[in-house]
């Protein structure tokens, strides 16, 4: 390969290497303002005692009651407010599946915990390492209510529900009734639960208030952390939304200032609370209008670390009533797309180029998933099998563009005696020139073709670099000495691979080429900034990377080969 093309290649790798996390910013997350819930922390305890069914329904677990002489404080800005009910009776309930433990309140009748019972926690952070993952940090509600009429607002987590539990097809409901303190206004609140599933339909209804009223949903404000990298976890904070004539949005925490306000109109079709590998979304149902607007807070941070926010979507109350859909639950792909809606997208990936980088993304997990499926393997060796794939389909057009390069290369002093003898007549220069690529079958931008190869696999490299943020089917997969796939190599060594087997291939590539001190220093300079690059990154990224390296050196070991050979001419 001709010098100059060499160091444009690699300085153009390092530059997308380098650049790829500055243009594609990991989703972060934004800081809430939403009151803190006391009975949320009363109940996390009871969590740990209520087991999940065998069996596929659903089922009441148990409700526990707390005594309180006194209501929440009212979030946002409400203009009135229920009056606190002195000396009551909260009750929780919990509701188990196969799947996940649900905890809902009478006060407000919110959503206050949901227990991942099939995804053990890994770190010992709030919880014991190995119990269920669990979303609701202490004291936060996952889902509130406000209802908003003209003059007035009213904070649902200021009045005490009546309760009542019933089971049909499979299904737990449970209903939150309530008298809201003037004559016939009256709310309703419903949820079924999906056996099998982490679906929660939702309903709410509405006596007694103007036609142009809206409930307002309250979206979690932060998530408890499960992760073995709380700080790494927490980078992945955000809210997400989906407006129905364009493609999703994603609002990470760490973008809004304290007390920053953001609002997008509607409709909109679903919105959702995450962190790097769980999800609540709230989405309307198939077919009906889109929720009104979706607000997002920025809110405070501890220690610059952004890790709360608050975000509210406005449903309008059609004849007192709205509808609509929860899933509560891991970012498992096909149960993404399974709720339709374009919900898969929920982690919105490439920043201001997502429609070409989202569908590329789509496009390898989907490959992956499917590998895993029909090969029973483990993802390690999935990924392992994956990088040889990609270099085994590319082999030809590596070689064509390689050859192309080599021919490049053997025209040089041609070019050059040229350019020496018509250094002052352009016209015969350029006639020249184009009589020598004539000779050989060539044209001026066959050496284009040359840094092909190294351009071919990026694609591939960033989709899985955005796939491994969120994929959950690849979180604590152990691979050889990787403890976790999702995560970096504690040991380092991956990365110092992934450096040695560049600067084989940059060895083999100069082999037969008559290298200047420059491109010789880049030669150890390009590896050594690869290793300090993949350092940080996902280890299960590291691997499919240094597996590509060793595929490729075959085949530059045999062009090397060939290019030392003496060119015969007829």
């Amino acid at each position: 390969m001709e010098p100059r093309r060499i160091i444009l290649a690699v300085v153009l790798m390092a530059a997308v290497l380098i650049a790829a996390p500055l243009i594609f910013p990991t989703p972060t997350p934004a800081p809430g303002t939403q009151a803190s819930r006391a009975d949320s922390a009363a109940v996390t305890t009871d969590s740990a005692t209520a087991q999940a069914p065998a069996s596929g329904a659903a089922s009441v677990t148990g409700a526990t009651s707390t005594p309180t002489m006194g209501a929440a404080s009212p979030i946002g800005d409400s203009a009135s407010q229920v009056a606190a009910v002195p000396a009551v009776t909260v009750d929780t309930s919990i509701v188990s599946t196969p799947l996940a433990m649900y905890r809902t309140t009478n006060r407000g009748a919110a959503l206050i915990g949901a227990s991942m019972t099939q995804y053990p926690a890994l770190s010992n952070k709030g919880r014991e390492k190995g119990d269920p993952v669990e979303l609701a940090s202490a004291g936060d509600r996952l889902l509130s209510f406000r209802i908003v009429m003209p003059g007035d607002t009213i904070d649902l987590g200021r009045q005490v529900f009546r309760t009542t539990q019933e089971t049909a097809n499979g299904r737990v409901v449970v209903r939150y009734d309530a008298e809201l303190g003037a004559a016939n206004r009256t709310a309703s609140i419903r949820y079924s639960f999906l056996p099998d599933s982490y679906r929660v339909d939702v309903s709410a209804a509405v006596s007694g208030v103007p036609e142009n009223s809206f409930l307002l949903i309250d979206l979690p404000p932060g998530f408890r952390s499960a992760e073995a990298d709380s700080v790494e976890n927490n980078t992945h904070l955000a809210y997400a939304f989906k407006p129905e004539l364009s493609g999703a949005e994603g609002v990470a925490f760490s973008k809004l200032d304290p007390g920053e306000r953001t609002i997008e109109a509607g409709p909109i079709s679903w919105a959702v609370a995450k962190n790097k590998y769980f999800i609540l979304g709230v989405l309307a149902p198939k077919g009906a209008p889109g929720f009104a607007e979706i607000s997002v807070t920025g809110g405070t941070r501890v220690a610059k670390e952004a890790t709360r926010a608050q975000g509210t979507l406005v449903a309008p109350l059609k004849g007192g009533n709205v509808a609509f859909e929860m899933y509560v639950g891991p970012q498992e792909f096909k149960r993404l797309v399974a709720m339709e809606r374009e919900f898969e997208t929920s982690n919105p990936y490439g920043g201001w180029i997502q429609g070409i980088v989202q569908p590329f993304a789509t496009m390898v997990i989907r490959t992956l998933l499917w590998m895993k499926s029909t090969l029973g393997l483990s993802y390690g060796w999935i990924l392992v099998i994956f990088g040889v794939a990609i270099r085994i389909i590319l082999w030809p057009l590596n070689q064509k563009a390689m050859r192309s390069s080599m021919a490049m290369q053997r025209i040089q002093p041609e070019l050059q005696a040229i350019q020496a003898k018509h250094k002052g007549d352009p016209q015969k220069l350029q006639a020249a020139m184009m009589q020598v690529y004539k000779d050989h079958g060539m044209s001026p931008f066959s050496g284009l073709s040359g840094c092909v190869p190294m351009l071919i696999p990026l694609p591939v490299f960033f989709a899985l670099f955005f796939v491994f943020q969120n994929t959950i089917e690849f979180r604590g997969v152990p691979f050889l000495w990787f403890p976790d796939i999702s995560l970096k190599d504690p040991f380092y060594v991956i990365p110092v691979l992934v450096a040695i087997t560049a600067m084989v291939l940059s060895w083999l590539g100069m082999r037969g080429v008559k290298a200047n001190e420059q491109q010789k220093m880049m030669m150890y300079i390009m590896p050594a900034v690869m290793m300090v690059i993949f350092l940080n990154m996902a280890s299960g990224l590291n691997l499919y990377y240094f597996v590509q390296n060793l595929a490729s050196l075959p085949q530059q070991w045999l062009i090397s080969r060939e290019r030392a050979k003496p060119v015969v001419r007829g």
